[in-house]
């Protein structure tokens, strides 16, 4: 049997949110348009694939056999491109990727060490940059491959994929002030003291950019550079935090709250650069690394109580 590449990164999608809009919506597919394609892949397959309910979709055992396969089919697809990128660019000139602060924590460094191990000829500059000046440095041919924010990218006429969700979450210490909560505005959230990034950081500005002029006032007990110092402060109680949800390590014991706010939910795309016109080889191999980090890295999910009061630990 042979599967298409992009139905099984839909797949993968939709396993990870446990729903085919959401899959649908991280593909940049309408909810028609995915729910066809899957079930292409389960009459293709044979056998079911997901188990639809109510509160979204889970896989059957051979739809969970299919996602371990598609992930191994993936990075296979990236190792099998990557094998000859360092013949067609000089190790002299490593490829630019530039990243947003959130992309940094967690997905670029996964895909850095998986692609700097399949080509130790091709070194990478990675710098963090917020997305308006990620563009023009695209555009300009001044860098080779961006991971920027969709609303601030849209029409940016640059080459661009859907790379994954990047939506804000408001974390604190488990059985703590968010204890049984599943969702909240962030004027709530800004009641209670919080821990920050620096005021120059780009999450920090962006933040206060779509709240506007009239952001509720906050008191911030301390204000960190790392976003990783951050998520440990939350988690130790200091104060409530508002991060990226791609950014927190699912396997910490924490509690995990939506944020009822529009401005919250975001997602990132991966930009092409503008450079001779055409990616290299390197390039796209680079950013099939990046795809597969962003569709294998697990995400922390909001946990609600049990019936008997207990919160589970945060899965993967």
């Amino acid at each position: 049997m042979r599967y298409d590449l992009d139905d099984l990164r839909l797949f993968l999608h939709i396993v990870t949110e446990g729903s085919i809009t959401a899959g649908a919506h991280r593909m940049h597919l309408s909810l028609p348009s995915a729910s066809a394609r899957v079930r292409s892949l389960e009459h293709h397959a044979g056998v079911p694939l997901l188990i639809r309910g109510r509160r979204g979709v889970r896989p059957t055992p051979a739809g969970a056999t299919l996602a371990r396969h598609a992930r191994d089919v993936l990075a296979q697809t990236a190792r099998l491109e990557s094998a000859v990128a360092s013949y067609t660019r000089s190790p002299t000139a490593p490829l630019t990727l530039l990243v947003g602060g959130s992309a940094m924590h967690r997905l670029v460094p996964q895909a850095l060490i998986s692609f700097l191990r399949a080509h130790p000829d091709i070194d990478v500059t990675v710098s963090e940059s917020r997305t308006p000046r990620t563009v023009r440095m695209l555009a300009d041919g001044e860098a080779d491959l961006g991971v920027v924010l969709d609303d601030e990218a849209r029409d940016c006429r640059l080459r661009t994929e859907p790379l994954g969700d990047d939506s804000l979450v408001v974390i604190g210490q488990a059985g703590g002030i968010l204890a049984g909560r599943t969702a909240l505005p962030y004027g709530e959230v800004a009641e209670h003291p919080l821990v920050g990034l620096n005021a120059d950081s780009s999450l920090r500005r962006w933040i206060e950019k779509h709240l506007g002029p009239h952001a509720p006032v906050v008191r911030h007990r301390t204000t960190v550079a790392d976003l990783s110092v951050l998520i440990s402060l939350a988690t130790a109680g200091v104060g409530l935090a508002v991060v990226p949800r791609r950014a927190v390590d699912p396997h910490l014991s924490l509690d995990i709250c939506e944020l009822e706010d529009p401005w919250a939910r975001r997602h990132h795309l991966l930009a092409w650069g503008a450079k001779d016109g055409a990616a290299s080889t390197a390039t796209a191999a680079l950013a099939e690394h990046l795809r597969t980090a962003a569709v294998s890295a697990p995400v922390a999910r909001s946990a609600p109580a049990n019936p008997d009061g207990q919160r589970p630990v945060h899965d993967g």
